[in-house]
């Protein structure tokens, strides 16, 4: 006696016994995607289900894993990503934006001062620094900043100056900072009317600012462990 007493159709595959010694035929594996997506026609619905109860393990997990594959689908056209995420992608493709025309340019971009380049007397730099200076040239601002730690916890400041060197006597005000410890975590900033900025954020190791100022292209400054061996003394 055969389970499915009925002629060999399109998506049918072979035949195996079941589990009572029944010959079950089985569905082409494009005739299961179409059952998971709920493509089929009641009649043929209900003979593939009935197929499945016989206990057909080889069709149970194509049907197991195209399910997987449905839900995977269905979660992923829902997934949206968390709003600091996406400003952070945003900032690095604009710094990444820059990459050709600063080769143009000349590099937009110039470290003019670096206290941790400077030298230092011995075993000073090996356990880490807790204060870091910068000065950089990043047409039309020069960007003055330091980067300190907070004693006694995980977080650091960055404070700041910038200049407008386009225009003498004219300082960088209200240009918006945005600092990033690229792990996930942002503070926002204003430089006041001195071109100053302040921000205090969990130190990662790693920093990465970035300016904006109207009429001016975001400049983005990214730092590796930046204030040395410190970043690895963490708590």
């Amino acid at each position: 006696m055969r389970a499915i007493d009925r002629p060999i159709h399109w998506g049918v595959l072979g035949t195996q016994k079941g589990n009572g010694g029944e010959e079950m035929e089985h569905f082409a594996t494009e005739k299961w995607i179409d059952f998971v997506n709920q493509a089929v026609d009641a009649g043929e619905k209900r003979l593939m289900e009935r197929h499945l109860q016989q206990g057909c393990q080889r069709c149970k997990k194509t049907v197991s894993l195209w399910q997987r594959v449905q839900q995977s689908a269905a979660s992923e056209a829902n997934y949206q990503p968390p709003e600091d995420a996406v400003r952070l992608a945003k900032a690095a493709f604009a710094g990444a934006g820059l990459a050709g025309q600063r080769k143009r340019a000349g590099s937009r971009i110039k470290l003019l001062f670096d206290s941790f380049l400077q030298p230092a007397f011995e075993g000073a730099r090996s356990v880490g620094a807790g204060t870091r200076q910068m000065l950089y040239r990043a047409d039309p601002f020069q960007i003055d900043i330091q980067v300190e730690a907070m004693p006694g916890r995980n977080r650091i400041v960055v404070t700041g100056q910038l200049l407008n060197l386009s225009s003498p006597g004219i300082i960088g005000q209200d240009a918006r900072i945005v600092l990033s410890n690229m792990r996930g975590q942002e503070v926002k900033a204003v430089t006041n009317q001195f071109g100053e900025f302040s921000g205090e954020i969990e130190n990662s190791g790693d920093l990465q600012m970035t300016f904006a100022s109207p009429g001016s292209s975001p400049i983005v400054i990214s730092l590796r462990d930046a204030l040395g061996t410190l970043s690895e003394d963490k708590p």
